[in-house]
């Protein structure tokens, strides 16, 4: 189809549509602007469509029932790859390598990966994206100021929505309610992350292999084994990494500069989190609390390992030996101590590994990066095992 038979243009990435409305919607994914507010929370979207699926969170409805089993789910999306289970069948082709997938939209983000295409441009700078969710991450390092104040205490946020909920860590409501059972939550991200346990959805799928999460940060996660590259480099010595937070806390090395001084006594550190992490030693502060129970933590990490405590049902069985396991997960990497199978391939040397965070452990022996510091004293270690040994 011609340009004349597709008249409207967009200035900032060069889509063309046939309605002007169409135009006027994608300009909005640019500008960041989402008139369509949610009446149940503080959420609001660019595309009416998103308010409507959004609203389905609230209302518990789920309209789209998988014909061969009796699962339902909110959105046809996941119904859709939900039936893959099913029949195994991944209609979309990459033309340029053997992989398939279950969604146009997932096939459409992974050809970028061999053209290098990123049409999502930045219209504060120059900075072009292949994903959407990282322009928009990107945007907020142009408007970040933080001038909402909470009239509880002295902490400032950067957006009203972030106000609010921290708002709630004062008064304790909990506004976001399961529909399957009677648990409430303060955050709806919390309530979505709980509803998975009732579902066992997991919307979110690589487009680089058939692994699916129930959560986007942990599909993030895992796109880094695919995408681990050593682009950091330092003006040192001759090291690189995968992460500018590493490369910022190597740089320490050779400065022995620490700008975050503690307040309660002499320690100083390299990073803002680690230092608000040493000052909870201090005071005592456990800010993350358990939504099952009344068990407040000073770490998240803390928290999410008990949470396990409140929901471990085990469940999956294995069918080679009479073990059983709590998620559909653990019974998979469990099935590859009998078959031998070692997905997760360094791309640096030829070793392969059954588990994802071996993996990872494995490739911090190419770079030498020690991410976890203790919040006690100046030394840096390559796992968090080590460190909590300690």
């Amino acid at each position: 189809m011609n340009s004349e038979a597709i008249p409207y243009e967009c200035s900032h990435c060069g889509k063309r549509f046939i309605h002007n409305g169409h135009l006027i919607i994608n300009m909005k994914i640019h500008t960041g602007e989402r008139l369509h507010k949610c009446d149940q929370c503080d959420k609001a979207f660019t595309r009416n469509g998103d308010l409507c699926r959004h609203k389905k969170i609230h209302t518990g409805e789920k309209l789209y029932q998988c014909n061969k089993c009796d699962k339902t789910f909110s959105l046809n999306g996941n119904l859709i790859r939900h039936l893959g289970t099913h029949t195994g069948k991944k209609p979309y082709q990459c033309n340029q390598c053997d992989k398939a997938f279950l969604q146009n939209s997932v096939l459409i983000t992974h050809i970028r990966t061999h053209i290098g295409e990123k049409p999502y441009q930045c219209n504060q700078c120059d900075n072009t994206f292949s994903l959407n969710c990282n322009l928009i991450q990107h945007l907020r390092t142009h408007t970040w100021k933080k001038s909402k104040q909470c009239n509880q205490c002295d902490k400032t946020f950067s957006l009203n929505g972030y106000l609010i909920r921290h708002l709630r860590t004062h008064t304790g409501e909990k506004p976001y309610q399961c529909n399957q059972c009677d648990k409430a939550f303060s955050k709806n991200n919390h309530l979505i992350r709980h509803q998975m346990t009732h579902t066992e959805e997991k919307p979110y799928q690589c487009n680089q292999c058939d692994n699916t999460f129930s959560l986007n940060c942990n599909l993030i996660q895992h796109l880094r084994t695919h995408t681990w590259k050593k682009s950091k480099h330092c003006n040192q010595c001759d090291k690189t990494f995968s992460l500018n937070g590493n490369l910022i806390r190597h740089l320490g090395t050779h400065t022995g500069k620490k700008p975050y001084q503690c307040n309660q006594c002499d320690k100083a550190f390299l990073q803002n989190s680690v230092l608000i992490t040493h000052i909870r030693t201090h005071i005592g502060e456990k800010p993350y609390q358990c939504n099952q129970c009344d068990n407040t933590f000073s770490l998240n990490y803390n928290l999410i390992q008990h949470l396990r405590t409140h929901t471990w049902k085990k469940s999956k069985q294995c069918n080679q030996c009479d073990k059983t396991f709590s998620l559909n997960g653990y019974l998979i990497r469990h099935l590859r101590t009998h078959t031998g199978e070692k997905p997760y391939q360094c791309n640096q040397c030829d070793k392969a590994f059954s588990k994802n965070n071996h993996l990872i452990r494995h490739k911090m022996t190419h770079t030498e990066e020690k991410p976890y510091q203790c919040n006690k004293c100046d030394i840096f270690f390559s796992e968090m095992i080590v460190l909590k040994d300690i």
